[in-house]
């Protein structure tokens, strides 16, 4: 079976648009990195690192220090699917830095978006 293209696809390349779709909404850059850091473990260092290294989605998901343990609670359709029924795994953890970007845009608050 093939891969499917965006795990090939660089960070770096997509990370602008998840930047301009909460900006649009009147969001920042840095709710979408608090986003990335929280579902990730990564930090600002590191973060600076893959996107300067254009690292491809499959790694920066796969060297994901670690995933955050609430990511169960992340529920809905996102690009037509459910996201907690996704089988493949790491599309499933793209689908889920989809889908919080998406309530970012939508205006959920922070406290919401982060389960928390």
């Amino acid at each position: 079976m093939t891969k499917h293209r965006i795990f090939s696809t660089s960070f770096a390349s997509v990370y602008p648009h998840y930047i301009n779709k909460a900006e649009k909404k009147g969001r920042t850059k840095e709710e979408v990195d608090i986003i990335i850091f929280w579902l990730t473990g990564y930090n600002n260092t590191d973060f600076e690192n893959i996107l300067k290294n254009k690292t491809d989605f499959e790694t920066f998901f796969n060297e994901a220090p670690r995933l955050n343990p609430n990511v169960s609670k992340i529920t809905g359709v996102i690009c037509g699917y459910r996201v907690e029924v996704i089988e493949d795994p790491l599309m499933q953890k793209i689908r889920y830095l989809d889908k919080l970007i998406d309530e970012l845009a939508r205006g959920k608050s922070m406290e919401k978006i982060l389960r928390t």
